[in-house]
This record gives C-alpha cells, sequence and structure tokens, in this order.
C-alpha cells in the first residue's frame, strides 16, 4: 500500500507544482532573453518554447535569444548583465540561477553545512543587487525559474554525487519564488515537477533520471519537460492545433475551432472537405540531438501529457457507414481508421506524414540549424567571461588573447572545448556573419510557417 500512496502523493504534487502559476504569455514582437547557466547554455528548453510559438502561432513573431554561459553563479550573471543581456534589447528577461550556486565539492567539507549556509548568505546578497536592477527597469517583464533539480536520488553511478546539494538548491529556489512575489514578477518552477518526476519513475526503475549523464544536465527529454513547464504556466494549455467535427450524414460542420472547412462533399460512401488549421502541429523530435545526448525529446511524452495538452489537431467524423476508412490528405494515403474510431475522434498530431507535420519538421530544423550557430556565440562569450576577463584581456580579441587561450587550454578541458570556435569568434565580422545567418534562418521560419488549405479524404477500404 505505501508505494502506491507514495505514487498518488507524488503525482498531486506534479499536478500541482504545473498549475500553481500563470505568466502571460509571449506577445507579438516580444524579445525574450533566456538567462542562466550551463543548463541554459548548452540546452534546448527555450529553443523547444519558441518552436511552440513558431507553430502555434504563425503570425506572433518573437525573437528568443539563449543568454547562458555554463559554470555562471550569479555573481558572473550580474558581472555580464550589461554586455550579454541588455544589449539584445530585451522586452522580457527569464533569469535561472542556483546549480552552480549550490556547491559541489564543498560538500565533502568537515564543516559543509557551516560553510555552505555561509556562501548561500552571500550568494542571495548578490543576487539582491542584481534585483535591485531588474526593479530598476519596469518595461522589461522579469520572469524567474526555479531551475532543474540535482538529482541525489538516482542509482545510477556515484560519480558526480554531492549529498546535501539538492537540499541546497531547494533553499535556492524557495528564495527565487519569494522574489518573483515580492517584485510582482512572473514564476516558473522546474525543480519542483522535474524533482517530482524523477522520484516516481525511480519507484519503477531506480536509475532513472531526467540527467541521467551527470546529475545535473537534462537530456533533451528533460527539455521538453521544461518546455512544458514553461508553457503551461503561461496557461497556454488545452489550446488545440486545430479540432473539426463533422456529421457525414448531413454534411453540416459541428465545429471547427482554430480552423475551418469548406466544400463538404459525400461520394462514393465517404467524405471530403477542404481544411484550413490556424496553427501547425507540434514536431516532436525522435533523435537524441547534442554531443553525449543518447535520449530523444520524444522520450518526454511517456511523463508528462505534451501531446494531450499542446498537440492537439481533432478530426471526428461521425455517421459514417461501419467499416474501415483510409484518411488521404491532398491525395496521399495517411493511415487508416474505422468508423468506430472517426466517431470517437483521432488526432492528426499523431501522424507525422501528414503535408502540414512535414511542414512543421521544417521549422524545427530550421530553428536547430539557428540553435547550432547561435551555440558558437555563446561558446565565444563564455571564453571572454570565464577565462579572459580574469586575465584582464576582456573584449581583447588581439593575439594576446588567443595566445593566453592556447596556453592554458591544455589544462583547462573547458576552455579546450571552446579554445576553436574562438579562434573564429574573435573576430567581429565573423560573429556578424553568424547573426546574419541566424537572422535568415528566424525569416525563412516565419515566410514558411504559415497553414495552407489542405484537401482532406475519408474514403472506404476497397
Amino acid at each position: 500500500m505505501k508505494p502506491i500512496i507514495t505514487a498518488l502523493t507524488l503525482s498531486l504534487c506534479l499536478s500541482f507544482f504545473a498549475q500553481a502559476q500563470t505568466i502571460q504569455p509571449f506577445k507579438q514582437g516580444d524579445r525574450v532573453v533566456f538567462v542562466g547557466n550551463s543548463i541554459t547554455d548548452g540546452g534546448r528548453y527555450h529553443a523547444y518554447i519558441w518552436l511552440y510559438y513558431m507553430t502555434h502561432y504563425p503570425n506572433r513573431r518573437i525573437t528568443c535569444f539563449n543568454g547562458g554561459i555554463g559554470g555562471d553563479v550569479i555573481g558572473q550573471i550580474a558581472d555580464r548583465f550589461d554586455y550579454d543581456v541588455l544589449s539584445k534589447k530585451p522586452t522580457v528577461v527569464t533569469l535561472t540561477w542556483g546549480m552552480n550556486d549550490s556547491g559541489y565539492f564543498e560538500w565533502f567539507r568537515k564543516d559543509a553545512q557551516d560553510f555552505m549556509g555561509k556562501q548561500l548568505a552571500a550568494t542571495y546578497a548578490t543576487y539582491a543587487k542584481l534585483e535591485d536592477r531588474l526593479k530598476s527597469m519596469p518595461k522589461i517583464r522579469t520572469i524567474l525559474i526555479g531551475g532543474s533539480p540535482y538529482d541525489e536520488t538516482t542509482k545510477i553511478a556515484p560519480k558526480y554525487y554531492f549529498p546535501g546539494k539538492n537540499k541546497q538548491l531547494a533553499k535556492i529556489v524557495d528564495h527565487q519564488q519569494q522574489s518573483a512575489q515580492n517584485n510582482h514578477w512572473g514564476f516558473v518552477d522546474f525543480y519542483h515537477p522535474m524533482d517530482a518526476i524523477n522520484k516516481r519513475e525511480q519507484m519503477r526503475d531506480t536509475a532513472f533520471s531526467l540527467t541521467p549523464n551527470d546529475r545535473i544536465h537534462p537530456e533533451n527529454n528533460g527539455h521538453l519537460v521544461m518546455a512544458y513547464l514553461f508553457l503551461k504556466s503561461q496557461g497556454l494549455a488545452n489550446n488545440v492545433v486545430a479540432d473539426v467535427a463533422l456529421n457525414a450524414a448531413d454534411k453540416k460542420v459541428e465545429k471547427a475551432v482554430n480552423s475551418s472547412v469548406r466544400n463538404v462533399s459525400l461520394a462514393n460512401n465517404g467524405v471530403s472537405f477542404n481544411y484550413l488549421a490556424k496553427s501547425l502541429p507540434y514536431p516532436v523530435d525522435t533523435l537524441p540531438r547534442g554531443w553525449g545526448s543518447h535520449i530523444p525529446q520524444s522520450d518526454a511524452l511517456k511523463l508528462v501529457p505534451f501531446m494531450k495538452e499542446f498537440n492537439q489537431e481533432l478530426l471526428t467524423v461521425k455517421n459514417l457507414k461501419d467499416g474501415e476508412y483510409d484518411l488521404l490528405i491532398d491525395g496521399e494515403r495517411m493511415k487508416s481508421f474505422t468508423a468506430t474510431q472517426l466517431s470517437s475522434g483521432i488526432n492528426l498530431a499523431e501522424i507525422p506524414t501528414t503535408p502540414q507535420y512535414q511542414q512543421a519538421i521544417q521549422i524545427r530544423e530550421l530553428n536547430e540549424e539557428r540553435w547550432d550557430i547561435e551555440r558558437r556565440i555563446r561558446m565565444y562569450v563564455w571564453v571572454e567571461y570565464d577565462f579572459l576577463k580574469d586575465k584582464k584581456l576582456l573584449h581583447n580579441d588581439s593575439n594576446a588573447a588567443l595566445d593566453s587561450v592556447k596556453k592554458y587550454s591544455a589544462k583547462n578541458i573547458f576552455l579546450n572545448g571552446n579554445k576553436d570556435t574562438y579562434t573564429r569568434a574573435r573576430y567581429a565580422s565573423l560573429r556578424d556573419a553568424w547573426q546574419q545567418e541566424m537572422n535568415v534562418l528566424i525569416n525563412k521560419i516565419y515566410a514558411i510557417n504559415k497553414p495552407v488549405v489542405h484537401k482532406i479524404e475519408l474514403m472506404p477500404v476497397k
């Protein structure tokens, strides 16, 4: 009985935290900078959020920026805030911090609790200064994000295990939520729902983790969970791609939500009509993207009801004669369904071969190209702020700066990983070219993301 009660408790916890906060959705023209550490820097949750807006709101153009740097604590975020955040002229800033501020090897000290308590107080004092800066800029809408958890409970190898870290992180998330409340800012909680998912899934598989590689960095599935939580906090759940219901007996259109249906025709015991949705389905990725990744975005569908709440392109056709029907879109067969299934309703967003889904895949791939170019710029900014700044060479980009990068990269694995990109990115002309490439990709996305009319036919299988 105990496991059942525990599972129920975790389920209620997940549901509560997923619905606890509502923040304003992004509006036309918003420029959103997602500020954070490596989970933002190398992660995809913000790209997934933008992809949802690209497909679901094709006429609501927004711009999202990656403002993360790997390894950053709140003080480092504050140091680069003008150059790296405000320079992008944001209308919205989302801010998450805490994973690096909550310590690592410090937890093995004999005086760990006392030491980390003092460090936490210093962290809060540093954050207070950035908080005051944000308060002084009321035209920028601020959203604080309680970041993803550090997974202490998974039974993977003991590597990267820092006992006490997750409780410290929970304190930081509580502090962030209180700050948001005090300042009437938005707050999105990743920490508690993701922690609940980890514990729920670990009842079935003790080695499960949303952060399986190092207990810290979410995999692609974890980033879709984060996007799901963010979009849900914006009150966007259950906004359908489309919801169409027809009565085949009298050609009546009984429902056409976020869509239009024209020219309903009955012939050869089947039905056909012209269909225009106002949104595109969300193209869930089935490939594990990124260096060291093994889990695709699509694995998140087992963990949260993303398809049910954010990807419903519904088609219901009642009063067809009993039997099986081929679904054709623009003359191409998609799949077969029984009259009973069609009467209950099907979700076209579950069929990746539809022309509208294929259109959405192109947008996803363009967005991935954009993300990849932006990552190069983030690697450059990392070298500037996490290395050259300490060498008094910030924004120098001279031969002396390059020599310093080459010299120290032999002993600094993080610097070594970013060295090759820096050798190119230190030239402003190349960074400008990369930005122009991204602009071309974004313009292309918003040129091809408009839904078009499709002819749908349901014909009896012969």
